[in-house]
């Protein structure tokens, strides 16, 4: 009858053995599943900062560089968009580069690409350089759609016939659009809605943009 008893005491404090032993396992693989975790957060949010840090110099970089020579446009100081006016490069209803735009763009392209391309790290920043034609809303949709697509193609038709240094990697980042009137004020005609939008895609823009509204909630 002890042997009994005595056996099933110890048949029980095995099995409390291999349940705390079980429990210990799972205590060990949630600490190592947070460890991660943090040090997941931490790359992240240092990816982001470093995406900032280098955008911001990029943006800056292209305002100093653009206004040490004289040009009167200026980068977005969140975007980095640049909008030329459709008076610099085009006469009111057409698609055929001024020679006023010619001229512009010479000395614009330059100095863009310089910025951009000056390390691996500004280079890696933009995934896209995107050439964008616009209209104001005065006349037909379809015509302005049209008109903003043939300025965009013009734009960067001449770009591609210059020489200059980054060129080849300017291009393989280079996309053109054509917006029209979709961003023009629909009240009334403003000729600055009449433009061609020199306009990047930041690297990893959705998701970084999604961390930093997780910070924000924080």
């Amino acid at each position: 009858m002890r042997s009994l008893r005595s056996l099933t005491q110890n048949e029980d404090t095995d099995e409390s053995g291999v349940w705390l032993s079980i429990g210990d396992l799972m205590s060990v693989l949630l600490m190592i599943f947070a460890l991660l975790l943090i040090s997941a957060l931490v790359q992240i949010s240092e990816v982001y900062e470093n995406s900032q840090t280098t955008r911001v110099v990029i943006i800056k970089g292209i305002n100093d560089a653009l206004q040490s020579s004289g040009i009167e446009v200026q980068a977005d100081s969140e975007t980095g968009d640049i909008s030329i006016l459709d008076s610099i490069l085009f006469d009111q209803n057409d698609y055929k580069l001024k020679e006023s735009g010619k001229e512009f763009l010479e000395k614009f392209i330059p100095i863009y690409s310089n910025v951009i391309f000056q390390s691996p790290e500004t280079t890696n920043e933009i995934s896209r350089i995107v050439i964008e034609g616009h209209s104001s809303s005065e006349g037909s949709f379809n015509r302005n759609m049209e008109l903003s697509v043939l300025r965009a193609n013009s734009v960067t038709a001449f770009v591609n016939s210059m020489r200059f240094k980054h060129k080849n990697a300017f291009f393989n980042k280079t996309v053109i659009s054509g917006r029209g009137p979709i961003e023009a004020d629909q009240t009334k005609t403003d000729p600055s809605d009449r433009k061609v939008k020199f306009r990047f895609q930041f690297k990893d823009d959705q998701f970084l943009g999604y961390f930093s509204e997780v910070e924000k909630v924080d």
